[in-house]
């Protein structure tokens, strides 16, 4: 099917009563687009994606994209070339996804300057925050001075619904009054906070504004777009308004359009959910690239357990990437160690001992709430730095064990993303989850900029030390043609389960590579030596 068969087809799903008129206006657009270059191949062995906030690094009388990119271009240059700033617009809460503008960026960081100055010298992934946005934005407050341009740009219920099907990522109530400037009294989905309203897809002007979005960052340099939250984008009454049909054809509608004149820009579903589930975006026609939700709690478990079998088979079951699809593979990011993707992997029991593990090393649990009116473990907050170590651990072995997680993320099938608290070895930010009150900022801390350069140029130091070793690993896998993403992998264990073995083999049955990983305290005896407690070594074929 040719591109434009495919958009009317997709339209027709949707909207099917306003196919033609739509189409044209989508024409309208993609004749006006101006898009920047390609940089470079992004399915490649040597893509490494950094993930972080535009003002994690700061120094007095500097804007922080800039300190960002000068920390970047000193100290990196040879090991990131993406960079996914997290949302980088004005916000209002939830540090930075209550989007107040997606037009702008916010003055606190710098200027669209900035961002294209990165963009220069880095392929740049930008957040499209699309579920929801601020209470406070124009937007909103149009939609509440009943601006008819603006009307049913937000999703409204009657507050007599029955919305107890509605799959919930929090304990916040889903519905929160408005008043309108007429008096009335609206009740809108915020799905994640009162702060932060839900759009209302069922209307084509929403489809083409939030589509006018994406198109903007296109034109400012984004060729990663990060759809978040998108797994709730879509609802219906009586449902459980998560991953419905109609929230994919608006995925794949996206990716249609964007195929037509940004065929270089890839798209990248956040649906922190069960397994099975989160794959679902995961196609040709859709996103190329999903979040691997289960990777960081199933990689913790078996540092935990020091048994690395059902990791090796969660592996194994895992589809293989195609010539436009993969996993984005992680540990850490600016969120928690969520628990829902290892539904059915973990037993209770497993799940317990990892959240006891998590509290015993100064990590928060944050919890969703059940349609009978219960709560449920969501998300493991802490870094995952210190998720690794254990109490009264020694600092080297317990880089040993950090960097042991990493070398396993780095090593297998798909792009990998570091996240910069991770490659700077910071440590929980107990002070900050006290001051702001929400668990989610003990992995956000913010750093003064000439105070990190100092410790890392100490090699004494748990920064430098986390970030040496750090640097090795990314410069042996940007080094390798087995680590493309897009090659094949085989994993299975050895010594009843405490080595974990990886086998990379690049993609057309070229270069192979076998990963070791040794999850145990003890040295382990295998054919290619022996390793020592929580060693990884990759042995080039």
């Amino acid at each position: 099917m040719n591109p434009s068969d495919r958009i009317r087809q997709l339209l027709g799903d949707l909207y099917p009563e306003q196919v033609e008129s739509l189409f044209v206006q989508i024409g309208e657009r993609l004749r006006k687009l101006q898009v920047p270059p390609a940089q470079g191949d992004y399915f490649s062995e040597k893509t490494i994606t950094l993930i972080t906030y535009g003002d994690t690094l700061r120094r007095d009388g500097e804007q922080p994209l800039q300190t960002l990119r000068h920390f970047l271009d000193d100290n990196a240059y040879d090991l990131i070339d993406t960079v996914h700033i997290l949302p980088f617009y004005p916000y209002s809460s939830d540090d930075g996804f209550s989007v107040i503008d997606y037009y702008a960026v916010n003055p606190v960081l710098g200027a669209w300057d900035d961002v294209r100055a990165l963009s220069r010298d880095y392929r740049l992934m930008f957040d499209a925050v699309i579920n929801h946005m601020s209470a406070q934005s124009d937007w909103f407050q149009r939609f509440l001075a009943d601006d008819p341009d603006y009307t049913q740009l937000f999703m409204t219920e009657a507050l007599e619904t029955d919305l107890s099907a509605v799959v919930r990522p929090r304990t916040s109530p889903l519905l929160t009054p408005f008043t309108k400037a007429d008096g009335e009294t609206v009740h809108v989905w915020t799905t994640f906070s009162a702060d932060q309203v839900d759009l209302d897809f069922r209307a084509p002007a929403t489809f083409l504004r939030i589509l006018d979005v994406l198109l903007y960052y296109v034109e400012q340099g984004a060729q990663v777009i990060r759809l978040d939250a998108i797994a709730f984008m879509w609802k219906i009454a009586g449902t459980s308004s998560l991953h419905l049909p109609q929230t994919h054809a608006v995925i794949q509608l996206f990716r249609a359009v964007l195929d037509v004149y940004a065929p270089h820009v890839i798209l990248i579903t956040e649906t922190n959910v069960p397994h099975a589930e989160n794959i679902s975006y995961l196609r040709a026609d859709e996103a190329q690239l999903v979040y691997n939700f289960t990777l960081p709690p199933l990689l913790l478990h078996t540092l935990i357990t020091g048994n690395a079998v059902k990791l090796a088979d969660w592996i194994n079951s895992l589809p293989a990437p195609t010539a436009r699809t993969t996993f984005f593979n992680f540990t850490a990011s600016h969120d928690g160690i969520g628990l829902r993707p290892v539904e059915g992997i973990l037993a209770p029991d497993e799940l317990a001992q990892m959240i006891a593990h998590v509290e015993a090393n100064g990590g928060r649990v944050s919890y969703r709430a059940l349609p009978d009116g219960g709560q449920k473990p969501y998300e493991l907050n802490i870094t995952y730095v210190d998720a690794t170590g254990s109490p009264g651990i020694m600092p080297n072995q317990h880089v040993k064990r950090f960097l042991l997680t990493q070398a396993v993320m780095l090593a297998l099938s798909g792009i990998p993303a570091v996240y910069l608290h991770s490659l700077l070895g910071t440590r929980n930010d107990a002070d900050a989850v006290e001051q702001l009150g929400y668990n989610r900022a003990i992995n956000r801390a913010k750093l003064e900029a000439d105070q990190l350069e100092t410790e890392l140029h100490d090699a004494d130091t748990f920064r430098a030390q986390v970030f040496n070793a750090y640097a090795d690993l990314v410069r042996a896998r940007r080094g390798h043609p087995a680590f493309h993403p897009l090659g094949s992998q085989r994993a299975y264990t050895l010594n009843e389960g405490r080595v974990l073995a990886l086998e990379r083999t690049a993609p057309g049955g070229g270069e192979r590579l076998l990963a070791l990983f040794n999850f145990s305290d003890q040295p382990q005896t295998v054919e290619h030596g022996e390793l020592a407690p929580y060693e990884s070594r990759w042995i080039m074929g």
